[in-house]
């Protein structure tokens, strides 16, 4: 009888060693399920890396698209964060040899890249701009983040030989690339004179929102 008794407790110690391994399995699988769930709750780090477009020019930085674009994740209950490196006045150029600190720095999931419209605006060779943006590009895939290109016109006052080739970079580059591409990002501004700033290149604060219907698409499509 003792002997009976002996067999089945050994029988039960040797069926409790066997399934610890399968409970502490699915002990790290509920862990990295959890983990997994509260990165997706975090939402991604969008990073909005351009010029005076992006940078609330001539207006109140709070009344940018930039911001309004934060704002828009906050009423639709979104857990991303959206960031703004944008400085007035940024060539490809500068922008390129500013991107590589900000990646460090900002570690962004998704970067909108709008520049290049000083560039235009300044004559710039098409082929520098070009291979500028490209540039940024891969510095961006490198750091693990994705790239929305905005594509940028500048006025026809600049000539077709020269305001045609500039406007086709953006949808080049999005094509060669595989990147999703906001047209235009002022698309509806420019047509009309109250939406413009005496400069004529700078939208008012009223024609934000308008910024923000254009690119939302785009990025909603990326989150």
């Amino acid at each position: 009888m003792q002997q009976k008794s002996h067999s089945t407790l050994q029988r039960r110690k040797v069926t409790a060693r066997s399934t610890l391994p399968l409970f502490f399995l699915l002990l790290f699988a509920s862990l990295i399920a959890a983990y997994g769930h509260a990165e997706d709750a975090q939402g991604k780090s969008i990073l909005v890396f351009g010029d005076s477009l992006s940078a609330a020019y001539g207006i109140d930085e709070e009344a940018g698209w930039v911001n309004l674009l934060a704002e828009q994740m906050i009423i639709r209950e979104l857990p991303h964060r959206v960031s703004n490196a944008s400085v007035s006045g940024e060539t490809t150029s500068g922008g390129l040899a500013r991107l590589p600190a900000i990646l460090d720095q900002q570690k962004p999931d998704i970067v909108i890249l709008e520049l290049g419209g000083n560039d235009g605006l300044r004559g710039l060779p098409i082929r520098n701009i070009r291979q500028n943006l490209l540039a940024m590009i891969d510095l961006i895939e490198a750091s693990g983040a994705q790239t929305i290109l905005a594509g940028i016109q500048i006025p026809p006052n600049y000539g077709p030989r020269y305001t045609g080739p500039f406007a086709s970079i953006f949808p080049e580059i999005a094509q060669e690339r595989d990147l999703l591409l906001v047209p235009f990002l002022i698309e509806g501004i420019p047509e009309h004179a109250e939406l413009m700033q005496n400069d004529g290149i700078h939208p008012v604060a009223e024609a934000q929102p308008i910024v923000v219907e254009n690119v939302w698409p785009v990025l909603e499509r990326a989150l």
